[in-house]
This record gives structure tokens, C-alpha cells and sequence, in this order.
């Protein structure tokens, strides 16, 4: 998989420092999404979290990911890889009686307790 993936990274510039290594962060962004876990629970084989982080967010705003997306689908599709079914589910899920505006226990059809009348003679 990575020799399909390599082509798309991007190509490293001239820098004072060489960039991470891609794989490396590749399998630290992949680690994190994998157990769900916070950035800073990154194990130390995978490198620093702020640099897997970094690198998330850049390669998500210059179109990284959806080149790598589009050339792992295209591949999957021409060698039938993926089955493309899709499942619509139609689970029903119903709001809390406060929530759907339910009459409350206790309140009697018929005027509102605070707008009712009061004994007092009415002014002229």
C-alpha cells in the first residue's frame, strides 16, 4: 500500500531541516484515529505528536488526503477490492416528553394557573 501512497506525499523542499519521515507520520496520524486516543498518548516510536498533528492539518488544507483518497479508491474499484453496497439504516428515535412539548403531570386541561383571575374587583 505505501508504494501507491509514496507518490502522493509531498516532495521534500530545500529546508534546514529534513521533514519527518512520511511513513512514520502517516502511521502516527493512522495510530491516533485507530485507538482514539489523545495526541499526547502518541507512542515515542511514532515521533512527536505536535509533529503528527502539524502535519494532519497541513496535508488536509493542501489536498493531500484527498489525493491519497481518490488513488486508494481508484485502485480498490479497477481490482474489485471494494463493494460498494450501501445500507440505509431507519432506526427511530424519539425525543424526551420535555422535549416534544408533552403536557406536564399534574396541570389540568384548561386556562394558565398565571393568568387566571383573581378575587380583587375589577378596576373601572
Amino acid at each position: 500500500m505505501w508504494d501507491r501512497i509514496e507518490p502522493l506525499m509531498p516532495a521534500d523542499s530545500v529546508r534546514v531541516r529534513r521533514w519527518a519521515d512520511h511513513r512514520r507520520t502517516l502511521e502516527a496520524i493512522a495510530w491516533k484515529y485507530r485507538t482514539c486516543s489523545p495526541w499526547r498518548d502518541l507512542p515515542d516510536e511514532l515521533g512527536s505528536f505536535q509533529t503528527a498533528h502539524k502535519w494532519l492539518i497541513r496535508w488536509a488544507v493542501d489536498g493531500t488526503w484527498e489525493r491519497i483518497l481518490a488513488a486508494v479508491l481508484s485502485a480498490a474499484d479497477d481490482g474489485d477490492d471494494v463493494g460498494w453496497t450501501v445500507s440505509v439504516d431507519s432506526t427511530v428515535c424519539r425525543a424526551h416528553q420535555h422535549a416534544a412539548g408533552a403536557r406536564k403531570k399534574g396541570l389540568q386541561a384548561g386556562p394558565n394557573p398565571r393568568t387566571t383571575r383573581s378575587d380583587a374587583p375589577a378596576a373601572a
